[in-house]
């Protein structure tokens, strides 16, 4: 992925996710176009910049699970209850957040992408929540496919 040449179309519906859903965080990562690697490209409610920095092999962190899973992913009181080291999910220690729901993005049906949802706080995300996620990201995957072809 080069950079995200539709960000006005990214930011509007992250902004317009993070309202619906009333969550603090919304981010999305891409899988590099060369190796496996995968980085943080957006994100709105960030408390710092931090998130620009972060790139996680696949499978590693929050963004590389789910690519190489294609599944998504609900934390609800971290760092309670993770496999592994706190170290290994650096978004939600960079962003301090302690509930986080994520979904995978499809290009060309292969998981590319992660939208991800958060919270300063413990909570857990509703099935409506959840859905609205999932909507969020199939309109993101318009969008970059667009770019795509």
């Amino acid at each position: 992925m080069k950079e995200i040449k539709e960000l006005q179309s990214v930011i509007e519906v992250c902004n317009s996710l993070m309202v619906v859903v009333g969550c603090e965080f919304v981010a999305l990562a891409l899988q590099n176009e060369v190796g496996p690697d995968v980085r943080w490209h957006y994100a709105a409610g960030n408390l710092n910049d931090k998130y620009k920095r972060i790139t996680v092999r696949f499978g590693k962190g929050i963004a590389g699970k789910i690519i190489s899973s294609g599944s998504p992913m609900m934390m609800t009181d971290f760092p309670k209850g993770i496999i592994g080291k706190v170290t290994d999910h650096p978004i939600m220690l960079a962003e301090k957040l302690v509930s986080s729901y994520a979904v995978p993005l499809f290009l060309n049906a292969v998981p590319k992408g992660v939208l991800l949802i958060g919270n300063r706080k413990a909570s857990t995300f509703t099935e409506m929540e959840q859905q609205h996620v999932k909507e969020s990201a199939q309109a993101l995957e318009q969008i970059l496919k667009e770019q795509i072809l």
